[in-house]
């Protein structure tokens, strides 16, 4: 249970090393996909789940979609079996850019506090940030309520492919 004073959560050293190092993945990787220096190439989602978990996202141009917990759990390489999750993650980390003109360069990657979702972008020209208040976005911000949808729609294909690999576990199980 984190400290409700400063609404911090209890994180394991795995999740911080992991978050990190997506947060600083180098943009080398995705040369295919970007051409000029603010081209976003990766997005990290930190989303408020409840009092006690923490969730990152961590999308990249590709498709590649993982989520990472602050208890150390995870959940990858969905990317690597359904299509669905690819498309959804690539249309989020495509349409990223809009986003950029409400957000500022950083360095300091904290977590949260309270109901807000921090969003990292990742460029060649660094990492910029910006936030979300989880349930209300006021109606002139478009840019921020246009990502969240998106966002929310890669959790959705998230959670789809949890459940499906649930299904083949048991359907394995059972033979």
């Amino acid at each position: 249970m984190p400290n409700r004073m400063t609404d911090r959560y209890n994180v394991t050293q795995k999740y911080l090393m992991t978050r990190g190092q997506a947060i600083n993945f180098p943009a080398q990787y995705f040369s295919n996909y970007i051409k000029k220096k603010n081209d976003v190439f990766g997005v990290v989602i930190d989303i408020p789940m409840s009092a006690d978990v923490l969730t990152t996202m961590v999308c990249f141009i590709n498709g590649a979609a993982n989520v990472y917990f602050n208890n150390g759990g995870e959940y990858t390489g969905a990317s690597q079996k359904y299509r669905n999750l690819v498309q959804a993650t690539h249309t989020l980390v495509a349409n990223a850019g809009a986003l950029l003109s409400k957000c500022e360069k950083t360095k300091s990657y904290d977590l949260p506090k309270g109901r807000t979702n921090n969003i990292f972008l990742l460029t060649r020209n660094g990492v910029f940030k910006t936030q979300i208040e989880a349930g209300f976005i006021p109606e002139e911000e478009q840019e921020l309520r246009s990502f969240y949808v998106l966002y929310q729609r890669v959790l959705s294909e998230i959670r789809t492919c949890q459940l499906k690999d649930a299904a083949d576990r048991r359907n394995e199980a059972a033979k």
